[in-house]
């Protein structure tokens, strides 16, 4: 059932994928302005992170004058998935939304097809909101930037609700993963510790950057306090020379089947959430942080 439930989150992402995986098939072709600036957003994860913010700005200021063609639409989205890998300032994200809600009323996207479960355990055709306009509600509800669309577009709703629908999924997680020594951690048996999960994985760019800055804080507030628990869903022959690799100490666990992936709604890696000592969810993040930011996430649970 709950995979069934899934299906409807994760299809509007998939199916923009595919598309954009069959366009990218097709060779997307460019225009002499649009090249630039798609060869600009593929670079930006190997510029310095002041040069990065003042570039993506820029890039957004850009793509909001070219013709309203799927190619802007790309490079929007595009730009916003990689505007969140840190902290390049509010008014970069808010330029980046800008660009992504004047792109999408120009070219509206029709909804996605999905299929969900019935009340009988069988398949029934729905709808989801097209990814772009989830990507944007994420920009809005976890990045605190302002957007509008045509009439408060119905997908923009329908995707902001999607959101606070799966931030009530975290609000309560129980769940138990052994980490790589064999140890099982039940979530529900650190109440009194104030907790930070974080999604990751060997693979991704972004989570590897901010791990360094995970490890300092848990050697800084472990003694405070602090239980730093990182997911990965890959099996342990990935993970522990990695780990071992990098001398990372807070415990590393494993979820190979998905199952707590699934139960935080985890579509895109990294993403961070930290509790309380009561349990309470008091903080979140969709994608990497800086160790400025983790502080910030952990002062709401009480650590300074």
């Amino acid at each position: 059932m709950l995979v069934a439930v899934l299906v409807a989150v994760l299809v509007a992402a998939v199916i923009f994928a595919m598309q954009l995986a069959a366009a990218q098939k097709k060779e997307v072709v460019w225009s002499a302005d649009e090249k630039p600036l798609a060869d600009q957003i593929h670079g930006l994860r190997g510029l310095a992170d002041d040069v990065r913010a003042g570039t993506t700005k820029d890039l957004a200021l850009k793509i909001r004058k070219l013709p309203a063609t799927g190619n802007k639409l790309r490079l929007a989205v595009n730009l916003a998935g990689l505007s969140t890998e840190g902290d390049f300032g509010h008014d970069t994200l808010q330029e980046v939304a800008t660009t992504l809600a004047e792109t999408l009323r120009e070219r509206p996207l029709p909804w996605a097809e999905a299929k969900s479960s019935d009340a009988g355990g069988g398949a029934r055709a729905t709808r989801a909101p097209a990814y772009p306009y989830i990507e944007l509600a994420t920009l809005v509800r976890y990045e605190h930037v302002e957007a509008s669309l045509n009439n408060g577009d119905e997908q923009f709703r329908a995707a902001m609700a999607r959101l606070e629908a799966d931030d009530r999924k975290r609000e309560h997680p129980e769940f138990t993963l052994k980490d790589l020594s064999g140890k099982a951690w039940t979530f529900s048996e650190l109440r009194g510790k104030v907790v930070l999960v974080n999604f990751w994985a060997t693979w991704c760019p972004p989570c590897r950057k901010e791990m360094p800055d995970l490890q300092t804080l848990y050697g800084r507030f472990g003694s405070k306090g602090l239980v730093v628990l990182g997911i990965s869903d890959e099996e342990a022959t990935k993970v522990e020379p990695f780990i071992r690799e990098r001398k990372v100490s807070f415990p590393v666990l494993l979820d190979p089947e998905r199952k707590v992936n699934e139960m935080f709604v985890v579509e895109g890696i990294p993403k961070s959430f930290v509790y309380d000592r009561e349990g309470k969810l008091v903080a979140q993040s969709i994608d990497m942080r800086t160790q400025k930011q983790f502080l910030e996430m952990l002062g709401k649970a009480g650590l300074e």
